[in-house]
């Protein structure tokens, strides 16, 4: 037994939550010739060195996600986007084995998608950074300050998004404020939200 499978066979072995779910799920997706592989923590499957799907056990639910998942057709509605800023994934939530089982053949369905999709080399429409629209705070921050301005321009379209999803993230103005506070000194140095 590889170091590798040892690792899935452990995280399996050793949840704590949701163990049949995560089990069946396991089941489904080796049956449908997909690798096997432990990424960002979570079992993920793999299909020609492509990210296709993971299990992904969450409080509520054990789920699917799809990391192409708006390219599939769903017709019964059956995924559903993570959260309002996911452009790309969606998730098949369960809460039950019995409920996983009546859904198998909608799941090796999405599978199937997804790996054409892959071989097809379709590729999700991202929203440009530049179509974001950001919180006033940063807003008159960045047209008050040409420094900062350009220094946020030439940052990578996915860390102006960190940037934006942390600002947007804040309910209360103080708070949008503050982040803004923390966040100058790391664009004027040219880093993004995870690059300290």
């Amino acid at each position: 037994m590889s170091p590798k499978t040892a690792d899935i066979d452990a995280w399996f072995a050793n949840a704590r939550t949701w163990h049949d779910e995560r089990a069946r799920l396991r089941a489904i997706l080796l049956d449908c010739d997909l690798t096997e592989q432990l990424k960002w923590a979570k079992p993920t499957y793999i299909h020609e060195g492509a990210n296709i799907v993971l299990i992904m056990p969450l409080k509520e639910t054990c789920t699917l996600l799809f990391m192409k998942g708006a390219l599939l057709k769903d017709t019964k509605g059956l995924l559903v986007q993570p959260g309002e800023n996911s452009q790309s994934q969606r998730q098949m939530r369960f809460t039950s084995v019995g409920e996983i089982g009546k859904l198998e053949k909608a799941i090796k369905g999405f599978v199937k998608q997804a790996v054409e999709v892959e071989k097809s080399g379709l590729k999700v429409a991202f929203k440009k950074s530049s179509d974001l629209v950001y919180p006033k705070e940063f807003q008159d921050r960045l047209d008050r300050n040409s420094a900062l301005r350009e220094a946020f321009l030439k940052l990578t379209p996915g860390r102006q998004r960190q940037y934006h999803l942390y600002f947007t993230g804040a309910k209360q103005s103080a708070t949008r404020e503050a982040r803004v506070e923390k966040a100058i000194p790391l664009i004027l140095d040219g880093m993004g939200m995870n690059d300290r």
